[in-house]
């Protein structure tokens, strides 16, 4: 009798410590995006540049973003972006491969993590200096993983 009331008491406390584990883990915030945005360049929504055409770029990592509102004469996604220092990449060839937005590093390598490039709900098929733009258009360029 006293063997199962130990097994009974052990298991009690074996459930309570799973159930007390698992209600903190569900109210914590997910480490990822402060990890994400801690290197980030702006935390805020800006406006950018002068120009004919304006253009809003949604930044999106983690669960957080941020607007970022450009006007440039610039032909392509690119140009706009990289006159700002708002990405950073390397050129292969295919073009210019995005490695940090808005300062935020996507390593594939690492953790298979990208930069996917999308106008309105759509993901494009081009990069951002193959992307043509035109004045109002709006882009996102998502931390994806």
């Amino acid at each position: 009798m006293k063997k199962i009331s130990k097994s009974l008491i052990t298991l009690s406390l074996l459930l309570i410590s799973l159930l007390l584990t698992f209600s903190l883990f569900s109210c914590s915030e997910p480490v990822e995006s402060d990890e994400l945005w801690k290197d980030a360049t702006y935390t805020e929504n800006k406006s950018f540049g002068e120009g004919a055409k304006t253009i809003t770029v949604n930044v999106v990592a983690g669960e957080k973003q941020v607007v970022f509102t450009v006007k440039t004469d610039a032909e392509t996604l690119g140009d706009a972006l990289l006159a700002h220092s708002l990405i950073e990449g390397s050129e292969s060839q295919y073009g210019l491969y995005v490695e940090k937005v808005n300062g935020i590093k996507a390593d594939y390598d690492a953790n298979q993590s990208y930069w996917s490039l999308k106008k309105g709900d759509t993901a494009l098929m081009t990069g951002v200096d193959g992307t043509a733009i035109s004045d109002g258009e709006e882009y996102s360029l998502v931390y994806t993983r």
